[in-house]
């Protein structure tokens, strides 16, 4: 998404000030193509002119195409006329007008459209790169002329050649050299600061982020980098004389090391090994080096990468300098792999298809710790000798954290862990240390962007949801909204404690309400159907002043992975009762869906506030079979149905009402005629199950 695609839906009143001379109007027709450009990033007339060229030039383009030609031309006259000898204030102008959209963005979003910010920082790289290149040329230009007896400095882009002494040619040639190191060195770090952005990106994308997750435009960083890297190296041997031979070993040894690190930190994990991974079970992970088209190409046979599992402790030996790994804490199966280089898809990737982690050995845990908060990793290692200069370097990178698992039963707690080591870690820090304690606002965060991916809609948890989740993790139903800001919650709270009166932990209540949202109610919540998480009692306000059989969907908070009906039901004398239906858990949604079991039951006439319920889940309804199959057999239909009308109007008062599924067949179109005034009052129909009775339990 670009900037102004956001913009475009703020109120205009909101940057009204920001368009004063640069109207609206024409922010509009150049919407994309302006922040395609580098306003931000450039300085000096010259640079400002070339882009006022480029704008008219895109404005006669438009004019050309079919756009608003009275328009688009007088906005060409005004500003060929007001900034042809001014473009650094129409420079001035447009930055000021992007700032003020990214400030109002950031307030209303607390982030940046991703495509644009990705976009910005392309173009910044981009331009450096030109201005390292630039650097390296005129070291080179000065070599030149030094051979010819010239003497010309290239100095500044602009500005005319001047004319030097071979002293002082000598005097500014390493000069020149070590400003171009300097320069090569801090775009080093941009490369090594981005590779790091993408794997946080990476690992926020195991809790459902929105990922990008190619990896060509950082190894075009990377490779850019590198062909100046071997110029200036040239430049440097070349330039040995008047370096002396003192400075010139310094100089390739820096050189070296931006090499190695560049060469190093390219080696990264493309795809992630499961992050729950269980034994006896296979997976897939795959490495690349972003580097190795552009230095592997001549090697005489592919390298080959193996994959081990280390413990927490062995990660931070490593990570602490440690280049031998002592021994393996599982054994992976079909754990060696080649790198191969694809010179036509341009990557360098070793691809593990078949990997198996037959077993794990446990280490000693801490205190209180299970073994599905024991944090592993896959270290995936290679001895690789590059072309030119022969180096050879080993490379090793860990994969993100996974809880290794010998049973299904324990998948649940495992995810937890990997939930919040991906939500809380921190970039380099020490393996695999994370926060115990995050404020609230995180949590939300890292929950509604679960849920959202989970489920696979749109619709995220809204802040009255938030408000019921803070009442639950918290235990804390006196307070409001507010009292919850900045409140820290911790792991213990998340997945360790027993939520009071339960029988289970917050995230295994969270995660059940997931997993039966993903398998059953996604187009429901979608839909703005289920009210979801809200209290019971939250419940009972809601409806205590709506008419008789008003209604809403909420999840069970006594029970994993169920959703329940709560209902008004008021009695002849005026009294109301709020009625709570047995939830429905996934299984139960499986005979019969939730939107027909709305549609069975009478007691059940609006949606709250006052929506109709066939209007709401209409689209919802399965459409019943009427007449008799291909084989000529009648058709049965499953009803539900709820004897809650008795115990509101004859014994009201009592615990709970029997309710059944039912086995129902059609009636007969020829009833009426052997009856003559219709058939005679059917029989109850028979409980599907007599043996195992839906049974829903009532609020007093």
């Amino acid at each position: 998404m670009s900037l102004w695609s956001r913009v475009s839906c703020l109120p205009p009143e909101q940057l009204a000030s920001a368009y004063g001379e640069f109207p609206r109007s024409l922010r509009n027709l150049l919407a994309d193509w302006l922040e395609s450009q580098p306003w931000e990033f450039v300085t000096g007339v010259d640079a400002a002119g070339t882009l006022l060229a480029a704008l008219l030039e895109r404005l006669q383009a438009l004019a050309g195409g079919g756009g608003p030609q009275a328009q688009l031309l007088q906005h060409i006259a005004s500003l060929e006329g007001t900034y042809r000898h001014d473009p650094l204030r129409l420079l001035g102008i447009v930055r000021r007008v992007l700032q003020e959209e990214k400030a109002a963005v950031m307030k209303q979003d607390r982030h940046l459209p991703l495509g644009f910010h990705r976009q910005q920082e392309e173009m910044k790289f981009g331009l450096e790169l030109q201005r390292l290149q630039h650097r390296v040329r005129e070291c080179l230009g000065m070599e030149l002329d030094q051979g010819t007896g010239t003497g010309a400095s290239l100095g500044q882009v602009g500005t005319p050649p001047q004319t030097l002494s071979p002293i002082l040619l000598c005097q500014e040639l390493p000069a020149l050299l070590l400003e171009a190191m300097k320069e090569l060195e801090g775009a080093k770090q941009q490369v090594l600061k981005r590779i790091q952005i993408w794997k946080r990106h990476q690992q926020l994308a195991g809790n459902g982020a929105t990922f990008d997750e190619s990896l060509d435009p950082l190894q075009k960083r990377c490779e850019g980098l590198v062909d100046v890297l071997f110029q200036l190296q040239q430049e440097a041997m070349a330039a040995g004389a008047e370096l002396g031979a003192e400075a010139l070993a310094r100089l390739l040894e820096r050189l070296n090391d931006v090499l190695t690190s560049l060469v190093k930190s390219s080696f990264v994990v493309e795809k992630q090994p499961p992050q729950v991974l269980k034994t006896q079970t296979k997976f897939q992970a795959g490495v690349r080096l972003l580097l190795g088209p552009r230095l592997l190409a001549a090697a005489p046979r592919p390298c080959t990468v193996h994959a081990d599992v280390v413990t927490e402790k062995q990660a931070r030996d490593l990570a602490q300098g440690s280049s031998t790994l002592s021994e393996s804490t599982g054994e992976i199966l079909h754990n060696v792999v080649s790198l191969e280089t694809n010179l036509g898809a341009g990557s360098c990737c070793a691809v593990f298809k078949n990997a198996l982690l037959k077993k794990i050995k446990r280490c000693e845990r801490k205190g209180s710790e299970s073994v599905t908060e024991e944090k592993c990793a896959v270290l995936f290692s290679v001895t690789v000798s590059l072309s030119p200069g022969n180096l050879t370097l080993p490379l090793q990178v860990l994969s993100l954290p996974i809880v290794v698992i010998v049973h299904g039963n324990q998948d649940n707690n495992a995810k937890a862990t990997v939930l919040w080591d991906n939500a809380f870690a921190e970039p380099d820090r020490v393996p695999f240390v994370v926060a115990e304690r995050v404020p609230w606002e995180r949590m939300c965060e890292t929950l509604n962007l679960k849920f959202m991916s989970e489920v696979q809609t749109t619709r995220g948890l809204q802040p009255e949801h938030f408000f019921f989740l803070a009442q639950k993790i918290f235990n804390d139903h006196s307070a409001g909204p507010e009292a919850f800001t900045g409140r820290p919650v911790s792991w213990a709270q998340f997945n360790k404690e027993i939520l009071p009166g339960r029988g289970f932990t917050f995230w295994q209540w969270f995660d059940g309400v997931l997993d039966l949202t993903k398998r059953c109610l996604k187009s429901y919540w979608s839909d703005r159907l289920i009210r979801g998480f809200i209290s019971k009692q939250y419940v009972s306000r809601l409806l205590s002043t709506a008419p008789d059989g008003t209604f809403l969907l909420r999840y069970s908070d006594s029970e994993i992975g169920g959703v329940t009906i709560a209902y008004l039901a008021r009695a002849e004398d005026g009294s109301w009762q709020v009625e709570n239906i047995q939830p429905f858990s996934a299984k139960d949604l499986s005979i019969r869906s939730l939107g027909d079991r709305i549609r069975d039951l009478v007691q059940l006439r609006n949606l709250y506030p006052n929506i109709p319920k066939d209007q709401a889940f209409g689209n919802h309804y399965n459409k019943e079979q009427m007449a008799k199959d291909g084989r000529g057999y009648v058709p049965t239909t499953i009803k539900m149905t709820v004897e809650s009308e008795r115990c509101v109007h004859v014994c009201q008062g009592a615990p709970c009402s029997l309710a059944s599924i039912a086995l129902v067949l059609p009636q007969p179109p020829h009833w009426g005629q052997l009856w003559g005034q219709g058939p005679p009052d059917p029989p109850q129909p028979a409980p599907l199950f007599p043996t195992a009775p839906h049974r829903w339990c009532l609020s007093p």
